[in-house]
Parts: C-alpha cells; structure tokens; sequence
C-alpha cells in the first residue's frame, strides 16, 4: 500500500507540485527517503521519528520508503517534514488515504510534534486554490495563508491537534485572517493569534486493537 500526499517546491516565486509517496513494506528495517532531497529534507527522517515517538507513536519495524515526486525536481527545505510525517502515517493506518490526498501540506516538524513555521506558505496556498484542495500549514502562518481566496486552511500548533483534527476527535477553528488596524500613530498593523499545543498524549486506536 502506497500513501499519497501533496506538497509544493519552490522554484524562486513559482509553487510546482511535488507528491510525497510512502511505502511501509517488509524488509530489512530502514528509512529511506528519495527523489533528489537536500540535506534539509534528508534530515527529516529524525524529525519525523522523534516528533512520533513524542506522541507515543513508534516506527513499524519495517522498511519505510518516502519517494518526493517527481524524482528529477530538485527538494530543499524543511517544510517537508509534514507531507512526509502525514504520507506515514496514513501507510500505517492511523489517518485515512483519502482525506490524506485531500489537501496540500506543508511545514517544519520539531522534535516534540510542534509545527513550525516555514517559508512560502501563500504561494502553497495559491497552489493548493489552483488544484482545488485544501491547504494543511502551521498555526502561526494560517492569517498568511487565508489570503488566498477559497482554499480551506487547516492551521495546525502540532501534529498531536492535526491529527485530531482530521480524524473527526477536536475540529480545530479556522484561522482568522489578519485584520488591519489603526494605531495611535495612524500606522497600520497586523495581528494573528496563536493556540498553544495540548500537553496531552495523543490516543490513537492502532490495528489489533492496541493504542499508543
């Protein structure tokens, strides 16, 4: 079984389309992640893990094969740490295939499961209006995000409430999209508000009938 995911890279001002492949297969244990990753996208293979493992959430014991597509396109940066964790977890079973496939995501990933913050997320979001999906991107970016007309954002603190989220558990709210005031000075300004992420594990009913 293969997992599907859409993310973007960056190409100057230019969004181009890149699917995140995963294959959780039997074998000698390992993962591996290819298709002309930097060393950025190299290393989420360790933030990944850790930001599961801080879920309670571990690694099949099985050979993990992350394919970026197309391979002959160029990936740098970290915001594919997402794309990649989400494409795991739906070969493992704990989110569904389809609503996987739903949406374009994007975003750094920190070793606790906090979203973080990456570069070139309205351009992903002009993207994701132009394929018709949904736009799954950090908390702290999704006022930025709103600007693109029509695409339902998904701004998420850490993997802990995404994952909720998209199982039906805690519907997060949308974002606000950022609203211009008037100071005393009569400059104008921005404003977002943040969430902070539960401290609380999450509880995933696994294959077999086990939770973590």
């Amino acid at each position: 079984m293969v997992a599907l995911v859409s993310t973007v890279a960056y190409l100057g001002l230019e969004a181009r389309s890149v699917e995140v492949q995963c294959q959780v297969a039997p074998g000698m244990v390992g993962f591996h992640v290819v298709g002309l990753p930097d060393k950025a996208v190299g290393e989420s293979r360790q933030r990944v893990s850790a930001a599961l493992s801080s879920m309670g959430l571990s690694l099949p014991p099985k050979r993990i094969t992350v394919n970026l597509s197309p391979a002959d396109l160029p990936k740098e940066g970290s915001h594919y740490d997402l794309p990649i964790a989400l494409a795991l977890l739906a070969a493992m079973g704990v989110i569904d295939l389809e609503t996987a496939s739903e949406y374009v995501a994007v975003g750094e990933l920190a070793l606790d499961g906090r979203i973080i913050s990456s570069p070139g997320v309205l351009l992903a979001a002009l993207h994701a209006s132009g394929l018709e999906k949904g736009l799954i991107c950090p908390a702290a970016q999704g006022a930025e995000a709103g600007w693109a007309s029509g695409v339902p954002v998904i701004a998420a603190p850490d993997l802990v409430s995404l994952l909720n989220h998209l199982r039906g558990i805690r519907v997060l709210s949308p974002p606000r999209r950022a609203r211009r005031c008037r100071g005393s000075a009569g400059r104008t300004s921005s404003r977002s508000r943040g969430r902070k992420p539960p401290s609380a594990r999450l509880r995933l009913p696994l294959p077999g009938g086990t939770t973590c």
